[in-house]
This record gives structure tokens, C-alpha cells and sequence, in this order.
């Protein structure tokens, strides 16, 4: 698709009808005086990063331990990927640069140790009383587990960035109260008769764009981390068509290149041919839409900042050979089995004896509560958990540690 360049927003000029605007925010929570300053979204994405549960992100698995290496990616790196991509999209269609990078930075507040592995396990364990879900811890995170500010608990954040946290991919319910993918967790259900975020319709274009830069920025450096592990090789890279073009490309202007260089050239032009994709496919959206503000956008009954049918079917491709060459790998499902453990360990045992949670804020009263609460306070306490900290829990209560190399 063809970009219209006459219509990006480079600048830091005037936003677009559409854009959400930080001086219109339908507010927070609990009540707070402006910022001379700063505007509401500024002073979102400075809570978000002033935040315990952003640092712990340093710590977390994104693909492959940490310990295995200090170059690969984690949860932290991750995040400030995503929000570099979101915030050039955002710029690029003239939205609120602050709001879509806020969005992208509180996006993976609510996974758990060892990724997606370690969701998976106390999703398992927590089955009994509503699962686990990281979209949903990420709101009960901001809205109610940090605990930094004398008048609330949370951060309380503005709706909107609210809004974006949770419906960044879409929807959740359909009009008539149906949840689209499964029941609509129940931590967001709570949440919302308080403070509505109208799940049954979809995001600002800036949550939009957050998402969307969150697959582009794990499809590369996945294989940025995959070639660097060994899991992946250049050939392998060659069974997806997209990837094997960009090969060629670079092949043909460096001969001679390193393997390091080749591969960083790669990545580059990979996010670059993505990022102008979004923005050729939502552009055209916009034309057909036109909408006059945010309000059609919530609206459009559709996702704006897409992939083209074209990329799309390459972000396919390219998925699947990473769950073949790297997720799926023995290796890595080995590691991923001790680390489950780990997790399924730790919540048994502090559902056998909540004072083994040392750190955690209201253990002296959480020996007293009923089985449900108790296990949702065990099930925070472990999303919380970064993954050195519950390998070091785990060695404490335990005699065996699995290793995670």
C-alpha cells in the first residue's frame, strides 16, 4: 500500500480531529487538580514509569531467561521497544504521542515470572477461582496493588489510558453482554461497575497503535534474540518470503557484511516495512471512516492500525516458525517445565502457609480469609514476582530448584 506523506505527522504541531485530546480526558477515578505542566496523559506515562511494577519488569522473562545472557530481551526492554514504535505511529497520524505511549508502557504490567510459562501455571492453579488472565492483572496492578499516593490505591490513571490498558486489542463483550474470547475476566467486570470503560465497544486509535506496535517490536526481536541463541539460523529465516526478501536486499548492498551487522539490517528494515504497512492501511481506513473525533473512532465497529491482508499473512508466517524453531524447542520446553514448577510450587505452598509471603503488604491478614480471596492475594503476590525473586523464594522453602539454564 502507498503512504500518504503529505498527511504524517512529523512534527509536534497540530494533532488530528480524531486524536484523543489530553484536555477533554473523562478523568480519573478519584478526583485530582490539573498539572500546569504537564497534561493528563504526560502525567499518566510519568506514573506508569515512577511505577514498582515497571521496574520489576527489568526482571522478567520475556523469551529467554535472563540469566542465559545479558543481550537478550526482557519484559523491561520489550516495553520500551513498544512504546518507541507506538510513539512514531502516533506521531506519523497526528494522535496524542503521550497517550499511546503510556498505554504501551502499563501494557505488560500484570505478566508473571518466566512469561508466558509462568502465566500459563498460575492460570492453572488459579482455575478454581476465575484464572489468571495479564491483561486483567495489569488493571487490578494500576487501580489497585501499587501503593505509593496518601489518597488512593493504584495510580489512578485517566480513564482513557484506563480504557486503553484493557481494550487495546479490541472489544471484549459484544453489545448484548457476550464475551467475545470467553467470559470477560472478572477483575475487569469489578472494575467496570465503578468505573465504566465500555468494553463493549473498541479503543482510541492511540490504544490501537500500542497494540499493533507490540507484535511488530516481539516479531523482531524475537528473531533478533532467536539468531543470537543459536535456535534460529539465516536459512530458517528463509522459509518466510518477507524475511528472505529483506536477506536479499541487504545481501546485495553489503557482500562482506557481519553477521551481527547482517542481522541488525534485517530488523531495521523488518520494523520499518511494518511500521509504514500500519500506517499505509490505517491512513486508507481513516479516509473510508472520516471520522470527527474520538467518538467515531470507539465507534468504527472495526480495528484501524492494522496489518495489511498482505503483512498480515507474513506476521502469520513469521509466528510460526517462531513457535516451531524457538517456543517449541526441547531446550526452551525444558526450561519452560522447570519454570512452571516453580510457579505451581510457590502458590502451593502459600496457600499452605500465607506468612511464607514475607514481603507481601497484608499477610497478617490473609491466613483468615476464605479460600477464593486467599488464593487471589497468593496469585498477586506471584504475578508480582520477578524471576529471580521467585527462584530465590523457590530455594528457600524448597530442598530442589529446577535449573533454568
Amino acid at each position: 500500500m502507498t503512504i500518504d506523506t503529505h498527511a504524517l505527522g512529523f512534527g509536534y504541531g497540530e494533532k488530528a480531529a480524531y486524536a484523543t485530546n489530553p484536555w477533554e480526558s473523562r478523568g480519573r477515578l478519584y478526583e485530582e487538580g490539573s498539572s500546569p505542566t504537564r497534561s493528563e496523559f504526560q502525567r499518566d506515562r510519568d506514573r506508569i514509569v515512577h511505577a514498582t511494577a515497571f521496574r520489576r519488569l527489568k526482571h522478567k522473562t520475556q523469551v529467554f531467561i535472563a540469566q542465559d545472557g545479558d543481550h537478550y530481551r526482557t519484559r523491561l526492554t520489550h516495553t520500551i521497544e513498544v512504546a518507541q514504535i507506538a510513539r512514531a505511529l502516533a506521531r506519523a497520524l497526528k494522535l496524542d504521542e503521550d497517550l499511546a505511549e503510556g498505554v504501551a508502557l502499563v501494557h505488560d504490567f500484570g505478566h508473571t515470572p518466566f512469561g508466558h510459562t509462568g502465566e500459563d501455571a498460575l492460570h492453572e492453579v488459579l482455575l478454581p477461582y476465575g484464572g489468571f488472565d495479564h491483561n486483567a492483572q495489569s488493571l487490578r496492578i494500576v487501580t489497585k496493588l501499587e501503593r505509593r499516593y496518601a489518597d488512593f490505591d493504584g495510580l489512578n490513571l485517566t480513564w482513557e489510558t484506563l480504557e486503553g490498558l484493557v481494550k487495546h486489542n479490541g472489544p471484549l463483550m459484544t453489545p448484548d453482554g457476550k464475551g467475545i474470547q470467553g467470559p470477560v475476566p472478572r477483575p475487569i467486570l469489578d472494575y467496570c461497575e465503578i468505573h465504566d470503560l465500555e468494553i463493549a465497544s473498541y479503543a482510541s486509535l492511540e490504544a490501537q497503535v500500542a497494540a499493533i506496535a507490540d507484535d511488530i517490536a516481539y516479531n523482531t526481536h524475537d528473531i533478533d534474540d532467536g539468531l543470537r541463541s543459536g535456535y534460529l539460523t539465516f536459512d530458517m529465516l528463509e522459509e518466510v518470503p518477507f524475511l528472505a526478501k529483506l536477506m536479499t536486499e541487504v545481501r546485495a548492498r553489503y557482500p562482506h557484511l557481519e553477521a551481527s551487522r547482517f542481522t541488525n539490517e534485517i530488523m531495521r528494515r523488518q520494523i520499518t516495512r511494518m511500521v509504514e504497512d500500519v500506517i499505509a492501511v490505517s491512513q486508507q481506513a481513516l479516509a473510508e471512516i472520516k471520522p470527527r473525533n474520538v467518538a467515531d473512532i470507539r465507534a468504527a465497529g472495526r480495528i484501524i492500525a492494522t496489518f495489511s491482508p498482505e503483512m498480515a499473512e507474513t506476521d502469520k508466517l513469521i509466528k510460526q516458525m517462531l513457535f516451531k524453531r524457538i517456543y517449541r524447542h526441547p531446550d526452551i520446553m525444558r526450561i519452560r517445565a522447570g519454570a512452571a514448577q516453580i510457579v505451581t510450587d510457590l502458590f502451593r505452598a502459600y496457600m499452605e502457609n500465607p506468612r511464607e509471603m514475607q514481603s507481601h503488604y497484608w499477610v497478617d491478614h490473609i491466613a483468615g480469609l476464605a479460600i477464593a480471596p486467599k488464593a487471589r492475594h497468593v496469585g498477586d503476590y506471584l504475578a508480582g514476582m520477578t524471576d529471580t525473586y521467585a527462584i530465590s523464594a523457590h530455594k528457600r522453602l524448597f530442598d530442589q530448584t529446577p535449573d533454568l539454564r
